[in-house]
């Protein structure tokens, strides 16, 4: 079964060659491991993101709003640029009720309101192909005087993470399986750890501020493949090497509770929320004083090298390939269980 985000490959046959019409003020367009776009308007850019949204089964419907919001105007801001304005499709069940409805909207509207970000439009309807409340699509967009993508890291720039991997992960499936987690004798303030880190999943404030500090040059949200992917795609859109030190990407410990049980790989799992970041050497102190003041946890996990002296991780006192596989083991192990269950 395919799930997730469709692979490199795929992208590359059926996606990459099929933009429509091509445009002289498109600075950057859709590539693999590229959050939103860029469009040159005037004097300045504008970015502009698009996700999907879907219900985290036994969350508050008032939360929908809050990830509807964050995850989208995340993929704005790791690009250097504030999220000021969005429209969103609301799309849901026949049968839903109308003060459900109402409280998807207002949710929406009230994080919204939290990031001073501006509803501008969008779609709400009920359909009988939709099983649960769904975001079809949230646009969000901003406008700034620059921006920091994927593809500006430089050789001796060092590379920092935020909040550490599997954030995602973690928070999602301890939110759906806490209950399993109890069952198997997991402590339950680790579950309750585990699944606060839902509201992790944003990475509007470190974004801005690094920006804010200054000399940061490149910036990436952990998404699918987690922190790993990450990492790897920012090399692979700058042209540039990679020396990481797998013992400096820190585990939340309820993170690694949580994916010990799963049996699943926290480097390597999808971790929205994560950024992962390069920066001039000679602001790095700064940088993570800035986060530290913010309550940030991060971390300084390698260095920037030559495209020639490879991608490497350095684990377990072992030089390695810096790869990642094809898919990410959270889809998998989430909704193979939430189908069963069901099921059940």
């Amino acid at each position: 079964m395919n799930i997730g985000k469709v692979s490199d490959e795929f992208f590359r046959r059926n996606i990459a060659g099929k933009l429509g019409a091509p445009a002289a003020d498109l600075v950057v367009g859709p590539a693999m491991g590229v959050d939103a776009a860029v469009i040159k308007v005037g004097e300045q850019y504008m970015v502009v993101a698009e996700d999907p949204i879907f219900p985290v089964p036994g969350l508050p419907l008032r939360d929908f709003g809050w990830f509807t919001v964050h995850i989208g105007a995340s993929d704005v801001a790791v690009l250097g640029v504030k999220p000021r304005y969005m429209t969103y499709s609301l799309l849901v069940p026949p049968a839903t009720p109308e003060d459900d409805l109402a409280e998807i909207i207002s949710s929406i509207s009230e994080t919204a309101a939290e990031e001073g970000i501006t509803i501008v439009g969008g779609h709400t309807g009920y359909y009988p192909a939709v099983t649960v409340p769904t975001i079809g699509g949230v646009t969000v967009w901003g406008f700034g005087d620059e921006v920091v993508t994927p593809a500006g890291a430089q050789v001796g720039d060092e590379v920092i993470i935020t909040k550490g991997a599997a954030i995602e992960a973690a928070g999602l499936l301890a939110q759906v399986y806490g209950d399993d987690m109890l069952a198997a004798g997991i402590d339950p303030e680790i579950v309750r750890e585990a699944a606060a880190m839902v509201y992790e999943m944003s990475v509007i404030r470190e974004a801005l501020l690094a920006v804010e500090v200054g000399g940061v040059h490149a910036m990436h949200d952990a998404t699918e493949g987690g922190v790993l992917r990450g990492l790897h795609e920012v090399a692979v859109a700058s042209r540039v090497g990679l020396r990481i030190d797998a013992e400096a990407i820190f585990v939340p410990p309820a993170a690694k509770v949580t994916c010990q049980h799963f049996g699943i790989d926290p480097l390597v799992s999808i971790s929205e929320g994560t950024m992962v970041m390069t920066c001039s050497p000679s602001v790095t102190g700064e940088m993570m004083r800035a986060f530290d003041r913010a309550g940030i946890r991060a971390a300084v996990v390698g260095e920037v090298v030559p495209e020639a002296a490879g991608r490497k991780l350095l684990r377990d006192g072992r030089e390695e390939e810096l790869t990642v596989p094809d898919r990410d083991p959270f889809w998998e192990v989430f909704f193979r269980d939430l189908l069963a269950r069901e099921g059940a």
